[in-house]
């Protein structure tokens, strides 16, 4: 069994802004309105950083810097680790057009940027962070491998981590073979069991128990439909702020039994 505390959430989705707005209608406060993932620049990193970095990058950083702000840490002081299911979807289509063209000529900022790490990479120059990084890929089930690690870098290390899950979506034609339809991300500041102050204190282990669903039919096809929102189960319990235990998906042969104590 792996434990943890949660310091700071951040989260940013279709209709959820942040993760007040999240919380909100995850407690039921106010009504659930989908909308488009709305990216904001990232303010913190160099003009030029700025200007090259794709949505899945945006989305990263925006979850990762509100998860540290509300745990009132530093961000260039806590490693990290990016787990998404398949990157940045919209540089990869870029490439592929480049490919099928005539000169066959590939842009160096589209490459760069196509690598599984490069959220990991501007999130270091955005905050002068040198500590470690992991960088996951797991496909629909790369929420909950983020998550393990992070609780075995814990387990490890005992000083906090902070977990970035994030999709987005595709243009077509890849999006008819990955049907992503929006972006989503979640961000975690995951610190060592008693560590204070918590919003909760998670206890995990391996089951295979069918997952949780939510009761809400649109925010159930969020689940389903993106896997960085694999998550929202247990975002759920955290807004309600109750006890108890959820199930995540993880694997076709084990998901993660998840008890939530405040």
């Amino acid at each position: 069994m792996l434990c943890a505390c949660i310091q700071g959430i951040g989260v940013l989705g279709p209709g959820l802004a942040d993760w007040p707005s999240a919380a909100s209608v995850l407690n039921q406060t106010h009504p659930y309105q989908r909308e488009r993932t709305i990216l904001p620049l990232p303010s913190a990193l160099p003009s030029a950083e700025r200007r090259r970095a794709g949505r899945a990058t945006q989305l990263a950083l925006a979850v990762g810097a509100e998860a540290v702000a509300q745990a009132g840490l530093d961000a260039g002081t806590v490693p990290s680790v990016f787990s998404s299911s398949g990157g940045d979807g919209e540089v990869c289509h870029e490439i592929c057009v480049a490919l099928a063209g005539a000169d066959r000529l590939i842009s160096p900022t589209r490459f760069h940027n196509s690598v599984h790490n490069a959220p990991a990479g501007y999130w270091s120059i955005a905050h002068g962070c040198a500590e470690a990084s992991v960088s996951l890929c797991a496909h629909d089930a790369s929420f909950g491998a983020g998550l393990l690690e992070a609780l075995s870098q814990l387990a490890l290390n005992t000083q906090p981590v902070l977990l970035v899950a994030y999709d987005a979506d595709y243009p077509q034609p890849l999006r008819a073979r990955r049907p992503i339809p929006d972006a989503f991300g979640v961000g975690l500041l995951l610190a060592p069991r008693g560590s204070e102050p918590a919003l909760a204190r998670l206890k995990i282990e391996l089951c295979d128990d069918a997952a949780t669903n939510l009761e809400s039919p649109e925010l159930e096809a969020l689940r389903i439909s993106i896997p960085a929102a694999r998550s929202l189960p247990l975002l759920q319990r955290l807004a309600q702020t109750r006890r108890g235990r959820i199930i995540l998906d993880y694997l076709d042969t084990a998901r993660l039994a998840v008890e939530v104590e405040l």
